[in-house]
C-alpha cells in the first residue's frame, strides 16, 4: 500500500456502505454505465490476450468481462473488501493509483475507472496519470473515467428533490467548486470534459478522446426507475444507449452524461 492512503470518508463509503458491483449490475443508470464502458473500451483495446492493469478496479466488475474476453488482467485497489472479492476473478492486490508497485512499461493497457473520482487535488490526479503512463508500454492504451461536473444536477432531479432547500445548496456547491464533501456520497471531484482531456494530454498521452459514457438520456431512465411501477423497460434502456451513440459527434452533449471516459496513447517514440 502506498504512503498516500485513502481519505477516510472514501474508505468508509466503499468499505462499509456501498456495493459498487450491485450498482453497476442492478440500477438502471449503472447498467447503462457498464454496457457503454464495455462498448467504448472495446473500440480501443488491443487484441486479446493483451495485459490490462485495472487500477482502482473495485470488486472486479470490469475485470470480469475483460477476463471473459481473453485478456490477462491484474487488479489494484485500496479497499481490502474489494481486493478480497476481486481475487476470485483475477490476481488482485492492495495498492494506490498514485504509487503503483508495478514495473515500468509492463502492461498493454492501464485503466483508471474510479481513482480520478476521489482525488480532488489536481497534483494527486497528475500523480495517478503519471503512474499509469509509467506502467503502460510505449504505444499502449490508458483509459480513465471521471464523474461529469453536471451529473449531480441531473441526478437529483430524478429523485424529485432538487427544488428543496436541503438539496439545492449542496448541488449548487458542486457546480461552483467541482468538489463534493459531506453526506449522501463521499469526497469526490467532478470533471468537465475539456478538463479531463487536458489532464491526460498534460500527463503526456496522445490521441486523447473523451466520450460521454451514459449519454444525454441517462437521467430519464433513472427518473423512471425512481417512480412506482416496474421500472424502465428494455426498450427505454436501448433508446438511451442509442442516444449515447448518436451524441458522440457533438461535444456540447458531453455535459449531459453522468460519467466521462477518456482514452489516450502512450508515446511510441521510445520503441526500438
Amino acid at each position: 500500500m502506498s504512503k498516500f492512503g485513502l481519505a477516510p470518508s472514501v474508505m468508509r463509503y466503499y468499505g462499509e456502505t456501498v456495493d459498487e458491483a450491485a450498482r453497476l449490475r442492478r440500477s438502471a443508470d449503472g447498467r447503462l454505465e457498464l454496457a457503454r464502458t464495455q462498448e467504448l473500451l472495446r473500440r480501443f483495446l488491443p487484441p486479446a490476450p493483451a495485459s490490462v492493469l485495472d487500477v482502482g478496479g473495485g470488486t472486479g466488475v470490469h475485470a470480469e468481462w475483460l477476463v471473459k474476453d481473453g485478456y490477462e488482467v491484474a487488479l489494484v485497489d485500496p479497499v481490502p473488501r474489494h481486493v478480497e472479492q476481486a481475487s476470485a476473478i483475477c490476481p488482485a492486490s492492495l495498492g494506490d493509483a498514485r504509487a503503483l508497485d508495478e514495473s515500468d512499461d509492463s502492461y498493454d493497457v492501464v485503466q483508471l475507472f474510479g481513482p480520478l473520482y476521489h482525488l480532488p487535488d489536481a497534483d494527486e490526479r497528475r500523480r495517478a496519470l503519471a503512474e499509469a503512463l509509467r506502467v503502460v508500454k510505449p504505444g499502449g492504451l490508458v483509459a480513465a473515467s471521471a464523474i461529469n461536473r453536471y451529473a449531480s444536477l441531473f441526478e437529483h432531479v430524478t429523485y424529485a428533490h432538487l427544488h428543496t432547500e436541503r438539496m439545492h445548496e449542496p448541488v449548487a456547491k458542486i457546480l461552483r467548486t467541482a468538489r463534493h464533501e459531506g453526506a449522501h456520497f463521499t469526497l469526490a471531484y467532478f470533471h468537465r470534459a475539456e478538463e479531463l482531456a487536458n489532464e491526460l494530454r498534460e500527463a503526456g498521452l496522445t490521441e486523447v478522446k473523451v466520450f460521454g459514457i451514459e449519454g444525454p438520456a441517462w437521467s430519464l431512465v433513472k427518473a423512471v426507475e425512481q417512480q412506482p411501477g416496474e421500472g424502465p423497460t428494455d426498450e427505454l434502456i436501448a433508446s438511451a444507449l442509442a442516444a449515447a451513440r448518436m451524441a458522440e459527434p457533438y461535444p456540447e452533449l458531453l455535459a449531459a452524461s453522468s460519467h466521462l471516459l477518456a482514452v489516450g496513447r502512450a508515446s511510441a517514440s521510445d520503441v526500438a
